[in-house]
């Protein structure tokens, strides 16, 4: 509706553009080689047309047609994009670009035309260049040239020399990526000064048809402010500085002379002046610097002291500098100067939230405490307090009962920079930055039906082998689950396995592990890649003592298949035993500074066995929801083609989940971006036992099964976090007959084909 209005209210695209003039309606790039990249190349293009969303409406243009003209600092002038006015200047520079563009990627003989199309009546033009590539120049041979023989054998004995060869397309833009790669490998072995200067290139075209012959140059001195003697020369670290800055402190001041602190500790080459506000030992710079004293400078291990350092998330900034111990005499010593100012120590917070499930009103509240140096070595604590109550309302002989719900719950973590336990004798998870994380819990739930205690434990690793790989592995994750108080009129009401077993004591023993690729980057709106594998097993070990040491087996009658069932207890309790892995990938594609395209693909399988006969209730998978199919309520849909009763509480789950996404995000007015998306997935049961009628997982039917939903909704960006809100649209209920399950073309679209969810963060 608001596109709509703003469409109709300004029809005329061309209200700003003046006499004799022509909006540039589309500018269009052809292309005869499918090798050469259009989208590489039409970012050379210096004539464009107004940005579009949904690809072909230019909603800033149309903003900036809804501006006064007596304006001229009309505030939809400011937000809006001025009309694109095509100018033959510019596209002639743009066949210009097109042209350097083409030589730089080998393509020396590409012929580039441009074609104007004007509209006289609609005062607009459409653009048209075309690109005929031509033959590719390819490298011949290679000459190496090095200013020493240093240089020579660093370079062979590298991996890098492989990257170019003879062959190779002569592509000036791999040409640089290859000088980056070779400053990158003197700087990671002890060329402190060493820059891009000292890599340089000479191609000769004229012996060969279409091939180059190239010299490469490493190491030329060439002038520089820099001392000639200092670029070739290998530097060696002596001592380190660490200053732990007062919380007051300027970014901009430098080092020890220019600051007072209140201690000096010292110890082998290395000095830490700490002051009274925050302490911490060395211990903590030992394990988190990557170089030595004695080593060669290494530019990568300066790069992971960095991102150790703010890993540590005690600093709100860190800087590293380097300066020659003795500068005014011939020696190759560089000494470090780390500058840390911490972050306040510790923090509270509280909110308050409003919650509505299925009509049922209620309020909830938090109170967050974190302490950033609990034990004086840079340990990080939180915990968090939840309590919350709702109003509920229930039908007993036909007869509407109210009661209010409480929950009471505490969480605590506490992370501490350092391997304990087994992982301190594992040295090569030394350089990875690992942590040692603690996380406990205690849920209390109190219902008219039940009394519910949920308690927790987990203790693992965490740490980092690059940038972009992160390793978390929980060796002990335990959850206790007890109930009691039970109704018995609720609990024989259940006839729903895998609801009914949900409410039964329950131990988890487990341990898992997480592999983590993500290059995305916070100040970055480049193109990013996100992939997780989660792998877990529980009670294998709890199994294994209890068969050894000859332990008796409970039994138990299921109350809707009368089936006798045994398995052992441990602590009185019955244990689960699975398996279960999952895989989630992301990608992200950024089209232009107000367009981009996000996928997202899930599957996961867990498998019960041995003392289980279900997954445990909290690992079992469900659909729906804000972060997943939003055109159902969470944990409403399937699983396959089960229904649930149209009175029944939303909580189905299973041991299956295939689920994809895509969204198409755009920004619109300053803070507010907008979104359309398209859901597929589904869950299903792979335990025969399940009793949902649809819900087993068959490979000849489940692709003929799943759900589909598409939506719009809006994202308001405030900075520190983004709130959502989305409306997602049933296209097809699996739920359904088949052959009604499309929706559009079989039925009208009514209330419950649409849901409403609100959430902070995208959902994927």
């Amino acid at each position: 509706m608001l596109l709509s209005v703003v469409v109709l209210a300004s029809c005329s695209q061309t209200r700003f553009v003046p006499e004799q003039e022509y909006l540039l309606q589309k500018v269009e790039l052809e292309v005869d080689n499918p090798k050469v990249s259009k989208e590489e190349a039409r970012a050379v293009l210096r004539q464009k047309e107004n940005y579009k969303i949904l690809g072909f409406i230019k909603f800033y243009l149309m903003l900036y047609n809804l501006s006064s003209k007596k304006k001229t600092d009309d505030w939809l002038k400011r937000i809006g994009e001025a009309p694109q006015i095509y100018d033959n200047v510019m596209a002639e520079r743009s066949v210009d670009q097109l042209e350097q563009y083409m030589g730089q990627k080998g393509y020396y003989q590409a012929q580039v035309e441009k074609n104007v199309d004007f509209n006289e009546k609609k005062q607009k033009a459409t653009l048209t260049f075309s690109v005929k590539s031509g033959q590719q120049y390819k490298i011949r041979r290679i000459n190496y040239h090095f200013e020493t023989p240093e240089l020579k054998e660093i370079f062979f004995k590298d991996s890098t020399k492989n990257r170019m060869r003879p062959g190779t397309p002569f592509d000036i833009y791999e040409l640089e990526k290859q000088q980056r790669r070779i400053v990158s490998l003197y700087q990671n072995n002890g060329y402190y000064y060493f820059s891009k200067n000292q890599v340089r290139y000479l191609a000769d075209t004229t012996l060969y048809s279409r091939q180059v012959l190239l010299d490469l140059y490493i190491g030329e001195i060439q002038s520089s402010q820099i001392d000639s003697s200092k670029l070739l020369k290998p530097y060696l670290l002596n001592k380190f500085f660490y200053l732990v800055m007062p919380g007051n402190t300027p970014v901009t001041a430098n080092r020890q002379n220019t600051l007072v602190f209140s201690d000096t500790i010292t110890w082998d080459n290395s000095v830490l002046y700490a002051n009274k506000q925050v302490s911490y030992p060395p211990g903590l710079f030992i394990r988190t610097n990557q170089m030595k004293s004695g080593d060669l400078y290494n530019a990568s291990e300066v790069e992971n002291t960095f991102n150790g350092l703010n890993r540590l998330r005690q600093f709100r900034f860190v800087d590293i500098q380097f300066n020659e111990t003795y500068p005014e005499q011939d020696t190759n010593l560089l000494d470090c100067h780390i500058r840390l100012a911490p972050l306040n120590k510790q923090s509270t917070s509280f909110d308050i939230e409003g919650t509505n499930t299925s009509g049922n009103l209620g309020v909830a509240g938090n109170i967050y405490y974190q302490h950033r140096n609990l034990f004086k070595g840079a340990e990080v604590f939180q915990l968090r307090l939840k309590g919350a109550t709702e109003r509920m309302h229930r039908k007993v002989d036909n007869q509407t009962e109210a009661f209010n719900t409480r929950e009471f719950g505490v969480e605590t973590n506490l992370m501490i920079p350092k391997l304990l336990g087994p992982g301190k004798y594992i040295n090569s998870f030394a350089k990875y930055l690992p942590k040692t994380v603690f996380n406990a819990g205690y849920n209390y739930q109190k219902r008219p039906e039940y009394t519910r205690r949920i308690t927790n434990f987990k203790v693992g690793y965490d740490w980092k082998t690059s940038q972009n790989y992160q390793h978390l592995w929980n060796f002990l994750d335990v959850n206790v689950v007890r109930l009691y108080e039970f109704d018995p009129d609720f609990i024989n009401s259940i006839k729903d396995l895998y609801i009914k077993s949900s409410f039964t004591d329950h131990l988890i023993f487990a341990m898992n592990y997480s592999l983590i690729y993500n290059n995305q980057r916070l100040a970055s709106n480049k193109n990013y890649t996100y992939a997780r594998m989660n792998v877990e097993s529980s009670g294998n070990l709890l199994y294994a003592l209890s068969r050894i040491t000859g332990r008796d087996k409970s039994t138990a009658t299921d109350t809707i298949t009368n089936e006798t069932y045994e398995f052992y207890k441990f602590f009185n309790i019955r244990f689960a035993q699975y398996v279960k892995a999952d895989l989630e990938l992301r990608r992200a594609i950024q089209i232009d500074r107000y367009n981009s395209v996000v996928g997202r693909a899930f599957v996961g399988v867990g498998l019960p066995y041995g003392n289980s006969r279900v997954l445990p209730y909290e690992k079992q998978y469900f659909a729906g929801g804000a972060n997943g199919i939003r055109a159902w309520q969470v944990r409403s849909l399937g699983p396959g083609t089960y229904k649930a009763p149209d009175d029944a509480y939303p909580n189905q789950s299973s041991d299956i989940k295939l689920e994809a996404n895509l969204e198409y995000r755009f920004r619109l007015l300053g803070a507010l971006e907008g979104a359309l998306f398209l859901d597929v997935g589904n869950i299903w049961a792979m335990n025969e036992s399940d009793n949902r009628e649809g819900a087993q997982f068959k490979l000849n039917k489940f692709y003929r099964q799943f759900a589909v939903g598409t939506g719009t909704g809006f994202r308001f960006d405030l900075s520190y976090f983004i709130l959502r809100a989305d409306i997602g649209m049933k296209l097809r209920d699996p739920s359904a007959q088949e052959g009604q399950r499309w929706i559009i073309g079989n039925r009208s679209l009514t209330g419950d084909d649409f849901a409403f969810s609100f959430a902070i963060g995208y959902p994927f």
